[in-house]
């Protein structure tokens, strides 16, 4: 049975350190698939008070509901930011073959 599958997306200090939590996700299985935004981001935020504004990598993740906890503790496990962002969106549609792929990707 197909699983709900999910759009996570969070964002990371830089290239590099993206590129890392990109790998581990996809290798523990957490994840079938993680995009690399097309370039930085500029973030604006608020941060103990203060408005920031950062340049960051995006990341978009594709996992299942089955599989999100674990890929929650291990994403917070591996990025340096205190409070990361991690933003979990439901996929309404797409592609059956690639959304069974994602199923088969993640299956643990």
């Amino acid at each position: 049975m197909s699983q709900q599958t999910l759009m996570v997306f969070t964002t990371c200090p830089d290239r590099p350190t993206a590129e890392r939590i990109a790998r581990r996700l996809v290798e523990s299985r957490v994840a079938a698939c993680v995009s690399l935004g097309l370039g930085m981001l500029q973030s604006f935020y608020t941060w103990q008070g203060r408005v920031e504004s950062e340049q960051e990598a995006g990341l978009m993740i594709k996992t299942t509901a089955a599989r999100y906890d674990e890929l929650e503790r291990l994403l917070v496990e591996l990025h340096p930011y205190e409070v990361p962002e991690i933003l979990a969106l439901p996929v309404q549609r797409g592609l059956a073959s690639y959304l069974q792929w994602v199923n088969e990707c993640t299956e643990s």
